[in-house]
C-alpha cells in the first residue's frame, strides 16, 4: 500500500482535460520497482482510463557531478526502461532542457503530474520552478524514507536520541510490501520519443559537460538489479556478523548499499523487509543494521529538511562553532594542504590508504570516514579550510557524495548531533578521534585491502 501520509499535493487545480497520460517526472525514486511515486501514478492513470508515462531529464552540468557519478546513474537508469515497457509503462529520457525542462515538455500532454522527493535545496529549487509554471495539478510522492520526513518529526533534531524513539513509534505501518500495478491502458501509440541514447554509457558519459578526471569505478556497477543481487548477497553471508564486527573495515560486513539509495536504485523500505526476514543474522543484527538504514539515515533527512545551512559550517550547533574559534589558534600537530590530502600525502599510512579507497574506488568504510574526516579538521589551518576540504572531497570521489547522509556526516566531524567532550588542543569540546581508535580493527590488514582495491581499479590485480 501506498500510505497517505506520502502523499502531498503541490499544486492544486483543475487538470488538463485533454491530457493523454498521467506523468511521473521521476527524479530520486531511480527505479522500476518498489516505486510509491511510479506505483500511485499507475493509480491515478488507471482511474482515469489513461496510459502511465515517465520521463527523467538529465542535469548536465549540475555542479560536482562527474564522469564516475554519471556513469552509475546512468547504469542505473538503462535498466528502466525496458523494466517499464514490459509492464506497459511509457519511459522518455533527454539529455537538453535540463530536469525542469524534460518535465515542463512532457506535463503539456499530461492529465496530472506525480514526483518524487528529494530534500536538498538544489532540487527543492528544480521542483518549485516546475510547479510555479506546470499547466496541471501536480502531487508529490515520498518514497526514499521508512518513514515521512514531516510525519517523522515537525523540527529539526538535535540527535539520533531524539528521533529514534520516534521512528520506532511510527515505522510498522510504513514496512509493508508494495505491489506492482497493472495499468489499465498501455503507453503505445503516443509519439513520445526521448532524446537520450543509453545503449552505449562510456560514449554518452565521455561527451558530457563534467570533470571526466574522476574516473568510473569497476567496484560498484549502478542499477536496481545489482543492489539487489549484493543485498541478496550480504544477508546469505556477511549479514549474520553484522551486530559484532560492522566498526571493523577489514572484516567484510558493510552491505554497500549506500551508493543505491544515494541515486533511489533501491527502496529502504524494500531493504528493511529483507533484513527483518532474512535466515541469517539474529536480533542484534537485525537491530543494529536497522538502526543505520533508518534512524541513522532518516535523521540525515531530517537535518537537510529542516537546516537551510546544512552545507555550510554554520549549519552545526552554535557551540561547536563556538568552541573551535576558541581553539583556532591552537597549535596543530600537522598542517596540509588540500590537494596533499587528496593525494595521500600525509604522514599517515592508514589515513593515506582511506583517501586511497575513496579516491580509487568511490567508498569507504565508515569508521574510516569519521578517523579520515576528523584528521582533516585536526590538520587543517582553521575549521572553515577543513569544512570545504572535507565536503568538496567528499562530494567529489564518494558514489554517495552530495547525499543527505554525505552532508550530514561531514557536519558530525563539527559536532552535528552530538555532545561536548572533554576539551582537546584544536578541536575545544567537538569530539576528537585519535590514532588509537585504529587498534580496534587489523588496520594494517585495511591497508593491504585497499592496495588492491586500488590495484584491481588499475587491472593490476
Amino acid at each position: 500500500m501506498i500510505q497517505s501520509s506520502r502523499i502531498k499535493v503541490l499544486k492544486d487545480g483543475p487538470e488538463n482535460p485533454k491530457g493523454r497520460y498521467v506523468l511521473y517526472w521521476m527524479g530520486l525514486s531511480q527505479r522500476a520497482v518498489f516505486n510509491p511515486a511510479l506505483e500511485h501514478a499507475v493509480d491515478e492513470a488507471n482511474a482515469r482510463n489513461l496510459p502511465t508515462v515517465v520521463c527523467y531529464g538529465i542535469a548536465e552540468g549540475f555542479p560536482e557531478v562527474n564522469a564516475r557519478h554519471w556513469t552509475f546513474l546512468l547504469e542505473g537508469l538503462a535498466e528502466i526502461g525496458p523494466a517499464l515497457e514490459k509492464r506497459g509503462i511509457g519511459f522518455v529520457a533527454r539529455r537538453e532542457g535540463g530536469p525542469v525542462g524534460t518535465a515542463l515538455a512532457y506535463a503539456a500532454d499530461a492529465a496530472l503530474v506525480v514526483l518524487d522527493r528529494n530534500y536538498l535545496k538544489p532540487i527543492r529549487a528544480f521542483y518549485e520552478d516546475f510547479v510555479a509554471r506546470a499547466p496541471c495539478r501536480v502531487v508529490q510522492v515520498e518514497g526514499d524514507v521508512v518513514v515521512p520526513v514531516e510525519t517523522a518529526s515537525p523540527k529539526h533534531d538535535y540527535a539520533a536520541r531524539t528521533l529514534r524513539p520516534k521512528i520506532y513509534r511510527l515505522w510498522e505501518p510504513y514496512l509493508e510490501p508494495l505491489a506492482p500495478r497493472k495499468p489499465r491502458r498501455p503507453a503505445r501509440g503516443l509519439g513520445l520519443a526521448g532524446t537520450l541514447d543509453l545503449s552505449d554509457i562510456p560514449r554518452l558519459v565521455a561527451g558530457l559537460r563534467c570533470d571526466q578526471g574522476v574516473r568510473p569505478v569497476k567496484r560498484f556497477k549502478g542499477g536496481h538489479g545489482e543492489a539487489e543481487r549484493r543485498l541478496n548477497a550480504y544477508l546469505a553471508g556477511p549479514f549474520a556478523h553484522y551486530a559484532t564486527v560492522r566498526g571493523r573495515p577489514e572484516a567484510g560486513a558493510a552491505s554497500h548499499m549506500s551508493p543505491y539509495l544515494h541515486y533511489g536504485h533501491i527502496s529502504p523500505v524494500a531493504i528493511a523487509l529483507a533484513v527483518k526476514a532474512a535466515e541469517r543474522g539474529d536480533a542484534e543484527d537485525r537491530a543494529a543494521y536497522l538502526e543505520e538504514l533508518v534512524v541513522r539515515r532518516e535523521l540525515a533527512m531530517n537535518h537537510v529538511f529542516y537546516e537551510p545551512a546544512y552545507d555550510d559550517l554554520a549549519g552545526v550547533p552554535d557551540w561547536c562553532r563556538r568552541t573551535l574559534a576558541e581553539h583556532g589558534r591552537d597549535k596543530h600537530p600537522h598542517l596540509y594542504t588540500r590537494e596533499q590530502f587528496e593525494a595521500g600525502e600525509t604522514h599517515d599510512r592508514y589515513w593515506n590508504a582511506a583517501m586511497q579507497e575513496m579516491r580509487e574506488t568511490g567508498y569507504m568504510h565508515n569508521h574510516m570516514r569519521m578517523y579520515w574526516g576528523k584528521k582533516i579538521v585536526q590538520w587543517s589551518r582553521s575549521p572553515e579550510d577543513a569544512w570545504d576540504i572535507a565536503l568538496r572531497l567528499n562530494n567529489k570521489y564518494f558514489l554517495d557524495g552530495r547525499d543527505a547522509n554525505s552532508f550530514t556526516n561531514v557536519g558530525w566531524l563539527f559536532g552535528l548531533h552530538d555532545r561536548p567532550w572533554g576539551a582537546q588542543p584544536v578541536f575545544g569540546t567537538v569530539r576528537s578521534m585519535s590514532e588509537a581508535s585504529l587498534k580496534k580493527f587489523d588496520a594494517d590488514a585495511y591497508v593491504v585491502e585497499v592496495a588492491a582495491l586500488a590495484a584491481a581499479e588499475r587491472d593490476e590485480a
